[in-house]
């Protein structure tokens, strides 16, 4: 199934593992998103896979209000999307996507971690090359559906990779989902087919994919590194962490 696949199953726990987490992040990006295109959801996509994301996380009305108050009202701070390269113990790179409306603390914040760990925190460049940003969907999948068939269907509309899973919800109910990834540039043409097929779309987003081969590392090595993930991961300017570590085996 791929790289992608890979990386995300490894990563998916971590990064919905915490409600409030999820909500803080969602949050962010819906008032980035207001900002950039507006917060009318017809004309601006990125806002309508937020919002189905939202819905879906079951994320309460008046967080989705106060996040799009916050773009529109000029006296509230204004988030900007930074992204921080390192490296954590053992040389697994750290690739850490923030928002923030204050980037000296967030700085500040990122080092400290990165240094409490046995890690540091390196320039523009460092670490970048090593992913791939793309972008990704999770569209509910249609009774009958031929996923080998939408997969040829839809790389003309620049999808590289489509998969099948399953998700268990808070109340044990499964729901098969179909996950696409897809070329950075490719997001607004590859959401158009989405809704004008008539597929549920849950969540529309981008990943920092790693393209090199993934390190492995010893369990007691792993503990340190999931604890850097895991400080970086609870604070609040923080909504994504990458690394080249090859997931545990189960």
């Amino acid at each position: 199934m791929g790289r992608a696949f890979e990386f995300r199953k490894e990563r998916k726990m971590k990064r919905w593992g915490h409600m409030a987490r999820t909500f803080t992040k969602l949050g962010k990006e819906i008032t980035i998103a207001v900002k950039m295109g507006g917060p009318d959801v017809t004309g601006n996509p990125r806002l309508r896979a937020l919002m189905a994301e939202a819905r879906a996380e079951q994320m309460p009305k008046e967080n989705i209000e106060r996040a799009i108050k916050k773009a529109t009202e000029s006296k509230q701070g204004d988030f900007k999307e930074v992204i921080f390269e390192g490296f954590g113990p053992f040389g697994i790179a750290y690739l850490v996507e923030t928002a923030t409306d204050n980037n000296t603390r967030t700085v500040a914040n990122v080092r400290s971690y990165f240094n409490k760990c046995g890690g540091s925190l390196g320039t523009s460049g460092s670490v970048a090359f090593m992913f791939d940003r793309k972008c990704t969907f999770r569209i509910k999948e249609k009774d009958g559906v031929d996923l080998e068939e939408l997969e040829l269907e839809m790389i003309d509309y620049g999808v590289e990779e489509l998969y099948e899973q399953v998700e268990v919800d808070k109340d044990d109910n499964e729901t098969k989902v179909i996950v696409i990834y897809g070329e950075y540039s490719a997001y607004g043409q590859i959401q158009k087919y989405i809704e004008e097929n008539n597929y549920e779309l849950i969540s529309g987003g981008f990943e920092q994919i790693p393209n090199v081969d993934l390190k492995d590392a010893t369990e007691e090595q792993r503990a340190t590194l999931d604890k850097l993930t895991n400080m970086l991961l609870d604070d609040e300017d923080v909504t994504n962490v990458y690394t080249t570590l090859k997931p545990a085996e189960e």
